[in-house]
């Protein structure tokens, strides 16, 4: 097994085949017919096939030596395994805190074109929060904090905590990554792809960098990032079938 509190240590790959076989409570990952477990001790067992396919990928797709950080999925599946199905109500927490200081609530007031920009994308996502998930959130312009209204974070709660836990993980993870709560369930339910999430949170991020250059450091690490949303987006995806 991998080491979840070192993800850069390498493990000498301990296993040949790697299947997918289903159970009472899910879909399996089997390596050579046993069933690995997580860190805190769980059974990798999935809610869907398609879950369990994506996690068994990671497993297939690695060499000699196992590195956990290669394995974002399978990350996942630890996180709602022995977090989220354990505390559940401090995983709600952790992805609603995103609403108060969500990032496509914050206007600039200049220049123009950026303004212009903001508006296109983040409008219509505000709009669909609005419109399908009965969430208000209120604009601000510039960088003051705005408090989002009571009913709104009563509405959302109610929304992450109707969440399974694999799902319930995925949105926390995607709240974080994104900086906004709206971006994660706007991905969840398919409102929009993975490139056009990370667009929106670093709308403001690109437009600095067309007029500034592009950092490096900043440009791996937003590669980074968009690697974790292709599996945030194919996260999603597979619970649903």
């Amino acid at each position: 097994m991998t080491d979840a509190k070192d993800p850069l240590k390498r493990v000498r790959r301990f296993y040949a085949a790697v299947s997918v076989e289903p159970e009472a409570q899910g879909f399996a990952v089997r390596l050579d017919g046993r069933t690995p477990r997580t860190p805190g001790g769980a059974a990798m067992v999935l809610p869907t096939r398609a879950l369990a396919e994506l996690i068994a990928g990671e497993w297939r797709a690695q060499g000699d030596a196992i590195l956990y950080a290669a394995m974002p999925a399978t990350r996942l599946c630890h996180t709602a395994l022995d977090v989220v199905s354990q505390t559940r109500a401090l995983s709600v927490e952790g992805a609603a805190r995103f609403a108060s200081s969500d990032g496509l609530c914050y206007f600039a007031d200049h220049p123009a074109s950026l303004v212009h920009r903001q508006e296109k994308m983040w409008g219509p996502l505000l709009d669909w929060a609005r419109d399908a998930c009965g969430l208000s959130f209120e604009r601000a312009v510039g960088v003051i904090h705005r408090e989002q209204p009571p009913q709104t974070l009563t509405r959302l709660y109610a929304i992450l905590e109707s969440l399974d836990p694999f799902t319930l993980a995925a949105v926390s993870v995607a709240a974080s990554l994104f900086g906004s709560v709206i971006l994660a369930l706007a991905l969840k339910d398919g409102r929009i792809n993975a490139d056009e999430a990370m667009a929106a949170a670093r709308l403001d991020e690109m437009f600095q960098e067309e007029r500034w250059g592009v950092d490096a450091e900043a440009a791996s690490k937003a590669d980074a990032k968009a690697v974790e949303a292709v599996m945030l987006e194919r996260w999603f995806a597979a619970l649903s079938r």
